[in-house]
């Protein structure tokens, strides 16, 4: 029987209604069609105090060196208002040279290439290798029951890769146009300034934590916080709310909250990025009492080099697509930053015009030339298994 093809693999993975934290069938879907195809295949199941338990699937296809692994999720964001879109979010129809659905793009679509062209590439017969699926149902969600807990899992059984590539949108005008090699780290703060509450007609009575707000805001924002890297811009830092909480008109309120995203590049630490946020608030905020809190940081700026495996797929694309891709680290964060820590990861998928985004799709072109692309991928590197130890 011949393989399915990306089409009708994303058409059913679509079809699963699979928003985070919800499976609706999206993974046991692949773990029968992976294992159908002789893949060892394993249902898991991760659980936290206080979140929701999260559905994850690992499946290889062999036992030697090297282990090429494909990344992803089937779980995705909510599709808002059905009403506004063309078609039904879960129907995956096929219509105007696309197939619609959320999740098209981000990123069923990219996962239902990379099993296409897997399964096509191991009906052709034995290959020097192993190929494995690292896929979760918690990439759109906290992140904490997926891919970091599937990867300590399998580590645990003796599980190693030594590379990796996750099937995101990453591409920007046209399919395989950027591979994202590195990411930077994202930091989340909390910062009160406080007052006291008073009568706006007796100031002296009160202290407005409104007055020190502006230098504060200066304070975050200049000097810049570092000009960039060789292989990352610069960092940057996003208030993203200012509230007082206070709807009356003659009261001086009694504290300024603030929240603020820093997305940082590799010249921080969340350590040092953290003393040096403080420092500057201390010194924009006088006397002024504060409150500074950040979220747990599990997302750390992190670089996969430039050299053979990024040349390797970088040269899989260009046979496909005859163009050379950009290697970037610019966008948000993924699973990619748990991955670096097991193996070598780059990212490549769809274009990602339209993804998170009322009419979510995917050009067929696009969804079937991805597939073609990691079929190319997986020739060039079991292809090339002799040298895969000492080069990549």
């Amino acid at each position: 029987m011949p393989a399915p093809s990306p089409l009708a693999i994303a058409r059913a993975l679509i079809a699963f209604p699979s928003v985070t934290p919800a499976d609706a069938g999206a993974l046991p879907y692949l773990r029968d069609l992976l294992a159908g195809a002789g893949f060892r295949t394993e249902l898991v199941t991760f659980s936290e105090p206080g979140m929701p338990d999260v559905l994850n699937l690992y499946a290889r296809l062999g036992t030697d060196a090297p282990n090429l692994a494909f990344a992803g999720h089937t779980d995705v964001v909510p599709a808002g208002d059905a009403a506004r879109w063309r078609f039904s979010p879960f129907s995956a129809e096929v219509a105007d040279g696309h197939v619609w659905g959320r999740g098209a793009c981000d990123m069923k679509g990219g996962l239902a290439a990379a099993v296409a062209a897997a399964l096509r590439f191991a009906a052709r017969g034995a290959f020097p290798g192993s190929i494995s699926f690292l896929v979760t149902g918690d990439e759109e969600g906290p992140s904490i029951n997926g891919t970091v807990k599937l990867l300590d899992w399998a580590r645990e059984k003796g599980e190693r890769f030594d590379h990796c590539i996750v099937g995101e949108p990453t591409s920007l005008e046209a399919l395989g146009d950027t591979i994202k090699n590195g990411r930077r780290g994202s930091l989340n703060g909390r910062l009160t300034l406080h007052g006291r509450q008073g009568h706006v007609a007796y100031p002296h009575l009160a202290d407005n934590p409104l007055r020190q707000l502006a230098s504060v805001l200066a304070a975050l924002h200049a000097p810049p916080l570092d000009g960039g890297s060789v292989d990352f811009d610069p960092s940057n830092l996003e208030v993203v709310t200012v509230d007082v909480g206070n709807p009356a008109t003659n009261v001086i309120p009694a504290d300024v909250r603030l929240v603020f995203n820093v997305r940082f590049n590799d010249r921080w630490t969340p350590e040092t990025l953290k003393a040096e946020i403080a420092r500057r608030i201390a010194a924009a905020s006088d006397d002024m009492r504060t409150t500074l809190a950040f979220d747990p940081c599990n997302a750390v700026a992190f670089l996969t080099p430039r050299g053979p495996f990024t040349d390797l797929v970088s040269a899989a694309v260009e046979d496909v697509t005859g163009r050379r891709p950009t290697l970037s680290t610019t966008g948000g964060t993924s699973d990619a930053r748990f991955i670096r820590s097991a193996c070598p990861v780059v990212e490549l998928g769809l274009p990602n015009a339209t993804i998170h985004a009322v009419d979510e799709r995917v050009a067929l072109a696009d969804l079937d030339g991805l597939a073609r692309i990691y079929e190319r991928v997986l020739e060039r590197y079991f292809g090339e298994a002799e040298q895969v130890g000492a080069a990549l």
